[in-house]
């Protein structure tokens, strides 16, 4: 039986900076050898793991999370040239169709199949090269289990149903063509498959391995996730308990962290209300702030970061994050995408639909005005004064977009998104009550929730002017509880790839597009009884399969919406 054939230089990459490469079921490289061959000792393993994390990296697979958990939503609308880009132009008018270049989901595939790859070859490996320890291989195996689910997940959060395996196709004679697996039955299984390798994770990286804390898969990462995974599944018990590891995981490092500064008082800020968050000014006169989102986004890997693909700002050999330049812009100027008008006007023109305060520094490191263009994974870093915020500069005073702004990892899960996704499992606790006369349980839910919204959004603003912009007596009910935890998320997550699903997950909960619909629609000022008339269908949330997709694998369904002569299709009903 001929089998497909490997190459060592696929999985060279260390991390930090992962070799870009080319999917090994595509291309036959030289210096080819047998899969048997190549599975001899622990060294193998690692490289195929570091082999998987760098096709994680490749622009087809960021390029996709960003546009699916994003371009949809009301965070981004037209920007510089989108016109000359089709596929992007046509996801803007919600012109969804079977031919469109990102609804094709293979990048993701070679991710997965990487990871099974290993995952069935690991075991084997641990036989031959008895260095490999127990431990390490059932580590190995929870890390690729779990980056395979992670991608499992944005393909069910994308296109509802779809083909699920477990199994490497390591052969040429290996059919992959299955039928679609329902969403629910997908989730569960990801979820069962984190469950069963949670306890095998790693912890905690060494310290000499700073990156790896944020930059591979830990036991905290896992726990992110199953408390996201549990929330779609709407097990909001679950959801809860793992916020509550991860919160308290982040509050023990914060501990180990405040220790080793020998002496080193800790400030009242350093613990907003008692969660580790990084504060984002100073008490001490200084009117400049926003340093908490300058260390996360600019610096990366901070004390708040779960998960985030890494890249090297400094090397110039390492690959750089392309996509956030692409999509967002550079130095030279905006890019494919910018924010709508509703949200850039916020502040100038005090509308305050999103951003509700003009010292919330999100704002400013979200949004530059000249444009206006997307700041965020694009901007460095950017010190705000409290006495002229609109006067947003970069460390050295100078230009906003500094030539390394592609080096900007690629954040998946830190602490303040988790925060809010218990909130939102706390809100969703609670009995529907319509009015202010709450039971004592649902009161005792409501305060939780309220008290994690607005840490973070009090974390936003300048330290000098600290005043609540929330008050509690004016969420009293479940439905306004509701709406503050999905605009916190908008405010706290904008540009991250999250905005998108967070509104799926909200229609999908109350079999709805009513408030998908109402935020979508601010960002279109014409058509928008087109959109609307698309949008109200619960199966036009979800993107059509690649016509490609389709003729490869003849057990695949199109989304009924988009098919033709199933019901009236998608492209039809305006």
């Amino acid at each position: 039986m001929k089998k497909i054939l490997y190459s060592l230089l696929l999985a060279t990459g260390m991390m930090g900076g992962l070799s870009s490469c080319a999917d090994f079921l595509e291309i036959e490289p030289q210096n080819e050898i047998l899969f048997e061959n190549f599975w001899n000792e622990k060294a193998d393993v690692d490289a195929m793991v570091f082999g998987c994390y760098a096709r994680m990296q490749d622009d087809d697979v960021l390029s996709r999370m960003l546009v699916w958990g994003e371009f949809r939503s009301d965070n981004l609308t037209f920007g510089v040239n989108i016109e000359n880009n089709g596929d992007l132009n046509n996801i803007m008018l919600e012109n969804l169709r079977e031919s469109n270049g990102y609804a094709t989901w293979d990048p993701l595939y070679a991710v997965i199949n990487r990871c099974n790859t290993v995952i069935k070859f690991a075991p084997m490996v641990a036989e031959r090269d008895l260095s490999f320890s127990e431990g390490e291989l059932k580590a190995t195996i929870a890390e690729m289990s779990a980056l395979r689910d992670l991608c499992y997940f944005y393909l069910i959060r994308t296109f509802r149903d779809v083909p699920y395996s477990t199994v490497a196709y390591t052969d040429d004679d290996q059919k992959f063509d299955l039928p679609a697996t329902p969403f629910y039955d997908v989730l569960d299984s990801l979820i069962c498959d984190l469950e069963s390798v949670k306890g095998d994770a790693v912890v905690k990286y060494p310290e000499d391995k700073e990156n790896y804390q944020t930059g591979r898969i830990t036991q905290e990462a896992i726990y992110a996730m199953l408390c996201e995974m549990y929330l779609w599944k709407k097990d909001y018990a679950n959801c809860i308990r793992y916020a509550d590891l991860v919160i308290e995981s982040k509050k023990k490092q914060e501990e180990e962290r405040i220790e080793k500064l020998s002496g080193t008082k800790v400030e009242a800020e350093e613990y907003l209300m008692g969660y580790p968050l990084i504060p984002t000014g100073s008490t001490s006169g200084d009117r400049i702030y926003g340093n908490a989102y300058t260390s996360i986004f600019g610096d990366g890997n901070s004390r708040e970061g779960i998960f985030e693909l890494t890249f090297d700002k400094l090397n110039a050999n390492m690959p750089a994050n392309g996509v956030f330049e692409s999509m967002y812009g550079s130095s030279n100027g905006g890019g494919l995408v910018a924010p709508p008008i509703f949200i850039a006007e916020d502040i100038s023109n005090k509308t305050y639909k999103v951003f509700d305060s003009k010292l919330d520094a999100r704002f400013y490191e979200n949004i530059g005005l000249d444009g206006p263009v997307v700041r965020k994974g694009v901007a460095e870093s950017a010190y705000i004064d409290a006495s002229n915020p609109d006067n947003v500069q970069n460390e050295d005073g100078n230009n906003l977009y500094p030539q390394q702004q592609n080096r900007c990892n690629f954040i998946l899960y830190r602490l303040t998104d988790i925060m809010l996704l218990k909130a939102e499992a706390l809100v969703q606790s609670m009995s529907d009550a319509s009015t202010d006369s709450l039971s004592a349980d649902n009161e005792a839910l409501r305060r939780q929730a309220f008290t994690l919204v607005n840490v973070v959004n009090k974390r936003s603003l300048c330290q000098l002017t600290l005043k609540d912009t929330l008050l509690y007596n004016d969420y009293g009910t479940k439905a306004q509880m509701e709406e503050l935890v999905l605009l916190e998320r908008q405010r706290e997550l904008m540009f991250e790839g999250k905005r998108w699903f967070d509104l799926v997950r909200d229609a999908m909960r109350t079999n709805s597009t009513r408030t998908l619909l109402k935020n979508v629609l601010q960002k279109y000022t014409s058509n928008t009884s087109v959109i609307q008339n698309k949008l109200l269908k619960m199966d036009a949330i979800f993107w059509p399969i690649h016509e490609d997709e389709l003729k490869v694998n003849k057990s695949l369904k199109q989304n009924p919406i988009y098919a033709a002569g199933d019901n009236e299709s998608y492209e039809k009903n305006y």
